[in-house]
């Protein structure tokens, strides 16, 4: 690799990580999850730091496999014990809803009869993981909607593939129903023009032809039912590139405790091709 020039392909992910535990509560590995994915670039959606100084899951994936970590909190809030009547499935049902995680400003949901499992404080949040070599950090605040307990964000990095910096932007978008096209729109903002080499990794909340007509330009690197990770049916998390930008490969990853399955692209810099990508599910 010449100097300066940068790897020929990076590895890009996404992994909505649910706080690192599933729906009872029950703790997962995330470190073994993304250690798996072996991606150069890594973008980590529902990260959960505890209050008193412990270090987050965040901080634990950057610090275990060798990741510089770009991180920003977006909401307070408790995470609960694991349930002592928790099955072998993901979660509950909805109707016997917990509040695994409750955060601060959301609305009374239907909770369970029983005792009040312990919990604990701490920060939900995004984070940009890189272990390439990578410039101008930074954070754009979206602000919050009014339905959303969680203000959002977009972090971005800039990392030379082939001799190209390319810009990389990790996000958690919210939901649809909370009217999520206006934070769409101050997202759009941020972004660069299509022209240019970037990449756009997160929970969109949303599915692949709804993004793109949201976000112009921009095109899916990945095609593959991610959530509910159990028993997926749809795709909420995505991987987008810009023209520049080609796609060598891409796949959805296994499940591996969260509610969400991780998205995984290969990128390089050149022609780019509006034919889904190989492996790639309609």
């Amino acid at each position: 690799m010449a100097p300066g020039r940068g790897p020929d392909r990076v590895s890009l992910a996404s992994f909505n990580v649910h706080c690192g535990v599933d729906g009872w509560g029950r703790p997962f590995d995330v470190v073994a999850g993304c250690a798996a994915l072996d991606a150069d670039v890594l973008v980590l959606q529902e990260t959960w730091t505890p209050d008193g100084g412990a270090p987050g899951l965040a901080a634990l994936v950057a610090g275990q496999l060798g990741y510089d970590r770009l991180e920003v909190g977006l909401a307070h809030g408790r995470l609960a014990a694991a349930d002592p009547d928790a099955t072998d499935r993901w979660g509950p049902p909805v109707r016997h809803h917990h509040d695994t995680l409750r955060l601060d400003g959301s609305r009374p949901g239907r909770v369970r009869s029983g005792p009040e499992r312990p919990a604990t404080s701490g920060t939900w949040g995004l984070a940009l993981l890189t272990r390439v070599p990578a410039t101008r950090p930074g954070c754009t605040d979206l602000g919050r909607l009014p339905k959303d307990p969680a203000r959002r964000a977009v972090l971005q990095v800039t990392v030379t593939v082939a001799g190209r910096p390319v810009t990389v932007f990790g996000t958690h978008m919210s939901h649809l129903l909370q009217r999520s096209p206006v934070q769409y729109r101050r997202l759009r903002a941020v972004l660069p023009t299509p022209d240019r080499a970037a990449v756009l990794a997160g929970d969109m909340n949303l599915w692949g032809p709804a993004v793109c007509t949201l976000l112009p330009g921009w095109r899916r690197a990945v095609r593959g039912r991610s959530w509910p990770s159990n028993r997926p049916h749809s795709q909420l998390d995505h991987v987008l590139v810009t023209r520049p930008v080609s796609v060598v490969s891409s796949s959805v990853g296994p499940s591996s405790g969260s509610d969400h399955r991780p998205v995984l692209a290969a990128i390089s810099v050149g022609p780019c091709s509006d034919k889904p990508p190989p492996g790639a599910d309609r």
